[in-house]
């Protein structure tokens, strides 16, 4: 389309290969603080409910731990659906310009750059609605109806869930698209060389329709989904553990009475 030489294509195409795996690196960092900062949280959380560990055996915790380890699945499932959403909806207005405004292909109409935009921006906040809806009422759900113990082991399934995720997402994307471009420039498989147009890297190139998503979408995203689950659980921390401080006070109350009763019993 710009009508630079052919050698302008190569070099970009080994830069943009060098900014995957640079990316990818730099992702692997970012994800990194955020387990860290979910720590911190996490560490506040304990402080302000006042509980004094998760228990496992507890069915209404283990099920939360379940589910906190699902919830990063479901939400790069959904970001991915709508990555696909988005793209149909511009692949359609791009056909839909080519039928109806004569002369694009050769240069002499004018697309309308304004509705592909409009498109892209409506499908960012529209298909997001979702998945940050289930990021912040699950964490409340949780830790109204399990309680604080099963709200602390919804935040640990989520952000040990959301780490390994983020990771192999990152990694796996970008991967997927450095294989594509290596195929477009030759590689050498079992003695052969195999160039653009075959049948591997049309398998590449399907791996990269995943990768692109992976690497760009789901992947970046897991940040934002610790992040905010653990702080959604930290501000209703004081809630919960009100709680959880008036029931280990009125315990301690009926202790006390009990081991007067039993000295006064005695004397």
């Amino acid at each position: 389309m710009s009508e630079l030489p052919k050698e302008v294509r190569q070099r970009t195409d080994v830069l943009d290969s060098v900014g995957n795996t640079t990316a990818a690196v730099g992702k692997g960092f970012a994800i990194a603080s955020a387990a860290l900062t979910a720590l911190a949280l996490f560490a506040a959380y304990v402080t302000f409910t006042g509980i004094d560990g998760i228990n496992i055996f507890k069915a209404d915790v283990l099920a939360a731990l379940f589910i906190g380890g699902m919830i990063p699945v479901v939400f790069s499932a959904l970001a991915m659906q709508s990555v696909g959403k988005a793209a149909m909806d511009m692949v359609n207005e791009v056909r839909r310009q080519f039928r109806e405004i004569p002369g694009i292909l050769e240069g002499t109409g004018k697309p309308e750059y304004g509705k592909c935009v409009d498109i892209s921006t409506k499908a960012a906040l529209r298909e997001m609605m979702l998945p940050g809806a289930i990021t912040i009422i699950m964490p409340i759900i949780v830790g109204f109806v399990m309680g604080a113990e099963a709200l602390g082991a919804y935040m640990a399934g989520v952000a040990v869930s959301g780490v390994l995720w983020a990771i192999f997402q990152n990694n796996a994307g970008g991967s997927w698209d450095n294989a594509k471009k290596s195929f477009e420039a030759g590689v050498e498989i079992n003695g052969e060389m195999v160039y653009k147009g075959s049948d591997a890297h049309k398998a590449a190139v399907t791996g990269d329709t995943v990768g692109d998503p992976f690497k760009d979408t789901s992947g970046p995203s897991m940040n934002i989904l610790i992040k905010l689950t653990c702080l959604v659980g930290l501000v209703i921390a004081p809630i919960l553990g009100g709680h959880t401080v008036n029931t280990v006070k009125k315990d301690k109350v009926v202790e006390v009475k009990e081991k007067v009763a039993f000295v006064h019993d005695k004397k």
